[in-house]
């Protein structure tokens, strides 16, 4: 027998979503600004009592537990969105990289306190899908001599990580920016072995080509 929820019930659940959505944005600018702020400073913020903050977060740690997946999932659709049908692996790499740029707070926040309040282990377990497809598409272009192989693709890809969180570090922080990522992904191929000129050039035409797409 199938049983529907009483009108009080309904709202009340819509209000427990919306607040918990709430929280989570407010923690996100208010972590990104202050790794350290407390869970009290946040529910202020969000506008919401102590124990409603805790009645979906019981810590510290389950808070940022759920930022981190939240971004992991952004990634992965970030990733999934790029993936072009017979593209060849210096486009969709270009694409992957242009399209992590977008959810770039998000991911940075993701290693920044993950890797202080979560782990490694845990660090590694989030970003595992969307490392799996970076380095299959980096395994790809090695074997077409698109990227270098001095390095084994799981390797790369960890250097060419870390380089992503540099550049959006300093995009964060400092007064050069790069709001569309061509300068980041066209460092990012060029740290993957892929000459300057040739790395710039493929940024430029699929940043060129996706604004017509837009356009149109």
């Amino acid at each position: 027998m199938q049983t529907t929820d009483t009108p009080g019930r309904t709202v009340q659940r819509k209000d427990a979503h919306s607040n918990r959505r709430r929280i989570l944005a407010t923690a996100r600018q208010k972590l990104r600004d202050d790794p350290d702020a407390s869970l009290d400073s946040i529910s202020q913020a969000a506008g919401v009592a102590r124990r409603t903050l805790y009645g979906h977060f019981p810590s510290r740690h389950a808070l940022i537990a759920d930022l981190a997946r939240e971004a992991g999932h952004e990634l992965r659709q970030a990733f999934a969105a790029a993936r072009t049908t017979d593209a060849d692996p210096l486009e969709t790499m270009t694409r992957m990289v242009l399209a992590a740029w977008t959810v770039g707070d998000h991911y940075r926040m993701l290693i920044t306190l993950g890797r202080r309040h979560l782990g490694e282990d845990e660090i590694r377990t989030t970003l595992a899908p969307a490392r799996a497809e970076a380095v299959a598409t980096l395994r790809r272009g090695q074997r077409k001599g698109v990227f270098a192989d001095h390095l084994p693709a799981p390797v790369l890809a960890q250097a060419l990580e870390a380089l992503m969180l540099a550049l959006a570090e300093e995009n964060a922080a400092c007064p050069w920016t790069d709001p569309t990522g061509e300068a980041a992904a066209t460092a990012f191929l060029v740290a993957a072995g892929v000459a300057p000129r040739r790395a710039a050039l493929q940024v430029q035409e699929v940043i060129g080509r996706d604004r017509a797409a837009g356009a149109g």
